[in-house]
């Protein structure tokens, strides 16, 4: 890891390796507040927003292969 800087540096007195521990995963927290998530959260096929905004049904000649979910 050269060239580059250290996530914490302590300026006063000697803390344990649990204390820098207990520490690092505060600032950890502290720092992911607030970012978007990196991948969305998949939507279930039954809550999708296609579906619930599509076109009324039509009843008539191929009605029933045009209700069908789009491919």
């Amino acid at each position: 890891m050269t060239g580059q800087r250290p996530l914490l540096t302590v300026v006063k007195g000697e803390p344990t390796a649990e204390e820098l521990a207990a520490l690092t995963v505060v600032v950890a927290a502290l720092s992911s507040q607030g970012r978007p998530r990196k991948r969305p959260v998949p939507v279930g096929a039954w809550a999708a927003y296609g579906d619930a905004h599509r076109q009324p049904l039509r009843p008539g000649p191929g009605g029933w292969r045009a209700a069908g979910r789009p491919a």
